[in-house]
C-alpha cells in the first residue's frame, strides 16, 4: 500500500490507503486531540474518518446537522454526551451511534469522564480543513466569525438547541 494522505487518486476511484498512527496529522485545541485519518479526497469522495480524543470536561460540537453526509460514532474508550434530536443519551466504549443527514446532534465528554471515539462521514466530507480551522479557533489564533463563514463548505450548519444548551450549562 502505498497511497498516504498527501496523494490524491483519480476522482470516483481510489487506491488503498494505509494512515500509520505515527506519522497521522494532528491537531488539537485545548481540549482534544484530533488525529486525521482519512479525507474524501484520498477516498474518492466515499468516506472521512478522523479520531478524536477528548479531555475530562470536553465540549466536542455545539449543536449542528449536517445536509450531505451521516456521522457515525463509534466510543473507543470513555463515555460521550451525545445529543439527537432533542435526545441526550451517554454512549460508552464499544457503543456505535449512526446519525443520518439532516438531524441535530451534538457532543461532549461525558461529565467526569474522558472520551476517545472514532468518527467516521459518508460520503466524505471535506473535514480536514474545518478541523484544522476549528483548532485555529480553539487556540485563540483564528477568528471564530470564520467558522460561521464555512458553514456550507464545510457542511457545518448549527443550530439552536435548548436541550443542549441546558445540559451543557448544567455541566458548569
Amino acid at each position: 500500500m502505498t497511497t498516504t494522505q498527501n496523494e490524491t487518486a483519480p476522482s470516483g476511484d481510489f487506491a488503498p490507503l494505509l494512515t500509520r498512527a505515527a506519522e497521522a496529522e494532528t491537531t488539537r485545541d485545548p481540549s482534544s486531540v484530533m488525529t486525521l485519518l482519512a479525507d474524501s479526497g484520498t477516498t474518492g469522495g466515499r468516506l472521512t474518518s478522523y479520531r478524536s480524543t477528548f479531555a475530562e470536561g470536553a465540549v466536542g460540537a455545539p449543536a449542528h446537522l449536517h445536509t450531505g453526509s451521516s456521522e457515525m460514532f463509534y466510543v473507543l474508550d470513555g463515555a460521550l454526551q451525545v445529543l439527537v434530536g432533542e435526545e441526550i443519551t451517554v454512549l460508552r466504549a464499544g457503543d456505535f451511534l449512526l446519525v443520518p443527514p439532516n438531524t441535530p446532534h451534538a457532543f461532549a465528554a461525558a461529565p467526569g469522564a474522558t472520551a476517545d471515539v472514532l468518527f467516521v462521514f459518508t460520503p466524505g466530507a471535506g473535514r480536514f480543513d474545518y478541523l484544522r480551522l476549528l483548532g485555529r479557533v480553539m487556540r485563540g489564533e483564528a477568528d471564530p466569525q470564520e467558522i460561521k463563514d464555512s458553514s456550507e463548505r464545510f457542511d457545518n450548519h448549527y443550530v439552536d438547541s435548548p436541550v443542549w444548551r441546558e445540559a451543557i450549562a448544567a455541566r458548569v
